[in-house]
């Protein structure tokens, strides 16, 4: 090897750059106080990035920083997984080896698919999560990692990075929040084309306020004559600065080479080709050197000493000689690490690297190929196989090449790198007709593919098909988030299946084709699954036949509840017990507990999912045992044990979290969110529907997650937050979701927000799509509370002019629709009974006995704003009842449990009704709750005498005009008066002002239609 070779052609002067610098180090001076920063370094080639790198790395080494380098590695089209970062934690490695142990303790399996130094990189998991699984370990090793120190990351090249490192850069630079890390990135920007792979996550991360981004210039000729007397260690001659800013145009690269034409007598140095200026000063190296230089123009971005050894053709002696010269006249570089060689520019590789001859590329590929075969030590493990598929594939070889990108297929699939197999997968279709039919015939399926279940055959010895690659490539471009290349290689699958009758195989394409449209939000996928249905009818039981009955049941218990799904989940556990496929099993027992709670077998079904949630966490099977607990919490919660749901939603979180599934994390935080919600434990419910915004990759359990806070909105007043969330949630949704679970409540909450800003129309036209959608088996715990504040809305609106027209037919579909649904556990009952009452109330008829049902049913249940609800309407029936005693008792309770929960909108109401009542919100024997002050309910909402007159028209439904002549001001006045009501009560709108004061009773409502009778009438 080779030491220090004195050059003389780059400047040792740092010419311009300071105020870049100076952004650079002050990004350490932030990092050192625990604020991790992101820097995006980007410039033409040859301006000077590198450069600036290293010395901003200087300074960072002065203020005691750690610093690691790795760079993106072009070997081909497939780029090398995780390149830079595993370079660079490999550094740092070395360099902090007890630290970065303990930064990584008891995830070294998973960290080892970045850093192999870490350990055997494990055969699985694999699935959809997997990549953001990796992602969240990365980022947590490194947060302790720079903990207590500064640490710096500089990924070079950022325009070869593979797709993987793409994503892990991206995900860090959007989730880092705490330590002392500065990440900085460069990029060659005159490669970043608008096609560029790169360009979409430059343009996501501009907007990110996290990031900083750094362009720089060209030289000016100031700072070209300042880099030309550092080079030449004297004052230029005027003339030549000319020269040289003109040909180089300020780029501080070309100025180099210039220079060092110049110097060593070429003339040609000034020819208007810019390749050609790449290349003179190659041509006049000796013939042993310039052949050198096209060997490691070929190996790729770095080539290791002992592979150029085994692949030039030379004694050692000539070797050396060779790379002196090389050296010296500054083409290649020694590594810093000091085990092999590149070139000092890219440019130049590039421009060598094209100088060959078809021919001649293929035989240094070749070469390098055959070395590396005959001698696996001659590069790391981990990138033998990925630079052995790239060398033989440009080797033109077909044979040879289809087995190898096969191989490194499979490696990338390890290291969770699924867009770099899917890329390496489509290059071996390429190959596939190329390749000789007995290579063919000679690969097997075990050895290659991993997700496609045995069709009736022994994947050990039957050959492999090109079937089973298109269905790894679906699955590997579902799992690196390219769903749309996923669906449109099931299209060309079902496409060759169409000429080779093989049931199987189709069927398990038109599943991946369901799944791939329900996610992307074309559909619900239940024609496709209906297709694979058709397909295994009448076949022997098979893994295939088992999966297919499996995402049939499971579609059908989420869009279409009914009795035969549970049949289907049922027949796919005996299936798959038959075939000994238990992972399949277990997924369908999941769903067999589910459908039978629906059904009202809720012990048989809680009994059944636990017993698989133990089995799966017993074999490792953590993402089922997820399932599981995402299932077990929904149905404690639809049977009313909120307590139970909450205790072991926590659970699973634990598990989830420790295993990085973070979709299945969001699914059980957002159960926890609504049995805490249920609970009357709001800001704790609100924090773990926040944690599922946070952690949720996919829209489903996101829009969940919005639709819960929008519920904690609405119940504490916030109006205007409740509609912002309410629209989140449809946009998580997309527009073509049909599952139960998620429309109805969606429904529930246009009514709720309608209904608070005093859109009854609205209220009831909401209600009548929810009807008219239906409310299938097993949906009661959705369609109850929709129900519930539909006829509140009902109630409240009595008396509102706009009510009146269409009340009649909005109160029979309330009753109609209430008639269908079952109350197979207590709260369901309860809720039964507060419509049946709310009903009542809508149509002047409710009595305090209907109220005290309520209350008495409510009260067992540990639903603390549901009971304070209902006490407030009993205290309310038990006020016009004339019944002082018990409503003031009542009205205390309910109030100090919306004091406690934060449910201001009850609050009020429940203070206003005691104020009007005159019943002070204390107790004698305790401190007092609420001051209730000996005024009119309408002034204590701070309403002057002629605000209330213009409050009561508007909420009898009168314009600005009709007030005016009514009041005998101007329709001006009466603007201004109506806008300082709506200041002064808190609301948006004229409806919402209405709404509130008849829900309030502020003015006396009209007479009944007919009188209250002594007892409600039997039924809804």
């Amino acid at each position: 090897m080779l030491g220090g070779v004195e050059t003389r052609s780059v400047s040792p002067v740092f010419v311009g750059r300071a105020d870049e610098l100076a952004v650079l180090t002050d990004a350490l001076t932030r990092a050192a106080g625990r604020e991790p920063q992101a820097m995006l370094i980007g410039g033409e080639a040859g301006v000077g990035k590198t450069r600036l790198t290293e010395e901003f790395l200087c300074e960072a080494d002065r203020r005691g920083a750690v610093v690691a380098v790795g760079g993106c590695v072009e070997i081909g089209a497939e780029g090398l997984p995780f390149a830079p970062f595993s370079t660079a934690l490999r550094t740092l490695h070395r360099l902090l080896p007890e630290e970065l142990a303990s930064a990584a303790a008891g995830q070294e399996d998973e960290l080892a698919r970045i850093l192999p130094e870490l350990g055997e990189t494990p055969r699985g998991p694999h699935d959809e999560e997997s990549t953001a699984r990796l992602f969240e370990l990365t980022a947590r090793m490194l947060e302790r990692l720079a903990a207590e120190r500064t640490v710096v990351l500089v990924l070079e090249d950022l325009h070869w990075a593979d797709t993987s490192t793409r994503h892990l850069l991206s995900y860090l630079f959007r989730t880092l929040g705490s330590g002392r890390l500065v990440i900085v990135a460069t990029y060659r920007a005159d490669d970043v084309h608008r096609r560029h792979p790169l360009r979409p996550l430059l343009a996501e991360l501009d907007r990110l306020r996290t990031v900083r981004r750094i362009e720089l210039s060209r030289f000016n000729r100031a700072e070209v004559r300042r880099q030309l007397a550092g080079i030449l260690a004297a004052q230029p001659d005027e003339d030549f600065v000319d020269s040289v800013f003109d040909r180089s145009d300020g780029n501080a690269f070309f100025v180099e080479e210039l220079v060092a034409s110049k110097e060593s007598g070429c003339r040609t140095g000034l020819t208007e080709s810019l390749r050609d200026l790449l290349l003179v000063r190659v041509e006049v190296l000796p013939d042993e050197t310039q052949g050198l230089v096209r060997i490691v123009a070929e190996g790729g971005s770095t080539v290791e000493y002992p592979l150029l050894r085994a692949v030039a053709g030379l004694t050692e002696d000539e070797l050396i000689e060779a790379l002196r010269a090389a050296v010296g006249a500054n083409i290649l570089l020694a590594t810093p690490d000091g085990d092999g060689y590149r070139f000092r520019h890219s440019l130049v590789r590039e421009a060598v690297s094209d100088d060959l001859l078809p021919g001649e590329r293929a035989r240094v590929n070749r070469r390098y190929a055959e070395a590396m075969e005959s001698d696996g030590s001659l590069v790391r493990a981990e990138e033998r196989v990925i630079r052995l598929a790239s060398y033989w594939y440009h080797a033109n070889d077909p044979a040879r090449a289809l087995p190898a990108v096969l191989a490194a297929s499979v490696a990338a699939r390890r290291r969770h790198a699924y867009s770099e197999q899917l890329s390496l997968l489509e290059r071996a279709m390429d190959l596939w007709d190329s390749a000789p039919e007995d290579v063919r015939e000679a690969l097997r399926p075990a050895d290659y593919t991993d997700v496609y279940p045995p069709c009736g055959c022994d994947p050990a010895t039957t050959p492999l098909q090109r079937l089973d690659l298109l269905a790894e490539a679906t699955v590997a471009a579902r799992y690196g988030g390219e769903r749309d290349r996923a669906l449109k290689i099931t299209k060309t699958a079902l496409r060759l299946l169409e000429d080779d009758r093989d049931p199987l195989r189709a069927a398990w394409f038109w599943t991946e084709r369901s799944r791939l449209i329900a996610s992307l939000g074309r559909g619900d996928g239940w024609e496709e699954i209906a297709k694979a249905q058709d397909l295994v009818r009448g076949l022997p039981p098979s893994q295939v036949h088992a999966e297919v009955l499996v995402r049939a049941a499971s579609w059908g218990m989420l869009h279409k509840p009914g009795p035969g799904n549970l049949a289907a989940a049922e027949r796919a556990v005996e299936y798959a017990r038959m075939v000994g496929a238990e992972e399949t099993e277990l997924n369908a027992r999941i769903t067999v507990g589910s459908l039978l709670t629906d059904s009202g077998d809720g012990p048989g079904g809680l009994a059944e999912m636990h017993a698989v949630g133990k089995r799966a966490t017993k074999l490792g099977l953590t993402m089922l045992a997820g399932r599981a607990h995402i299932n077990l919490t929904s149905q404690l919660e639809s049977m009313g044990r909120s307590r139970e749901a909450v205790e072991l939603a926590e659970q699973g979180a634990e598990l989830v979290r420790k295993s990085r599934l973070l979709d299945s994390e969001a699914w059980v935080c957002g159960n926890m969110a609504e049995s805490l919600y249920s609970l009357g434990r709001w800001d704790e419910a609100a924090a773990a529907a926040r944690r599922t915004l946070l952690v949720g990759q996919s829209a489903a359990p996101r829009g969940s997650a919005s639709a819960r806070l929008a519920y904690l909105a609405l119940a504490r007043g916030e109006l205007t937050e409740a509609a912002h969330q309410l629209a989140a949630a449809h946009t998580h949704f997309g527009t073509h979701e049909t599952q139960p679970q998620h429309r109805i409540p969606l429904y529930r909450l246009a009514i709720g927000v309608a209904a608070g800003e005093g859109r009854i129309a609205d209220v009831r036209t909401e209600m009548s799509s929810a009807a008219a959608y239906g409310f299938p088996l097993g949906q009661h715990r959705y369609a109850w509370p929709l129900l519930l504040a539909a006829a509140t809305a009902e109630a409240d609106a009595r008396g509102l002019p706009a009510a009146e027209a269409g009340r009649d037919a909005a109160l029979d579909v309330l009753r109609t629709a209430a008639r269908s649904l079952a109350t197979p556990v207590p709260v369901w009952t309860a809720h039964a009974e507060y419509v049946r009452a709310e009903l009542l109330r809508a149509e002047a008829r409710d009595t305090p006995a209907d109220w005290t049902a309520v209350e008495h049913a409510v009260r067992p249940l540990e639903r603390p704003y549901l009971l304070a609800r209902a006490c407030h309407r009993l205290a309310e029936a038990l006020l016009a009842a004339g019944d002082r005693g018990p409503a003031a008792g009542l009205l205390r309770e309910a109030y100090a449990t919306a004091e406690r929960i934060g449910a201001r909108r009850l609050r009020e109401d429940l203070a206003l009704l005691a104020q009007r009542a005159r019943i002070p919100l204390i107790d004698s024997d305790t401190a007092a709750v609420a001051p209730v002050p000996e005024t009119d309910p309408v002034e204590a909402l701070g309403l002057t005498s002629r605000e209330r007159d213009v409050l009561r028209l508007v909420a009898a439904g009168s314009t600005n005009r009709k007030i005016a002549e009514e009041l005998f001001i101007s329709p001006k006045t009466a603007s201004v008066h109506v806008s300082n009501i709506l200041a002064k009560l808190g609301v948006t709108g004229r409806g919402e002002a209405a709404a509130l004061a008849h829900r309030l009773r502020l003015f006396a409502a009209p007479s009944p239609v007919s009188p209250r009778p002594e007892a409600a009438p039997p039924g809804v």
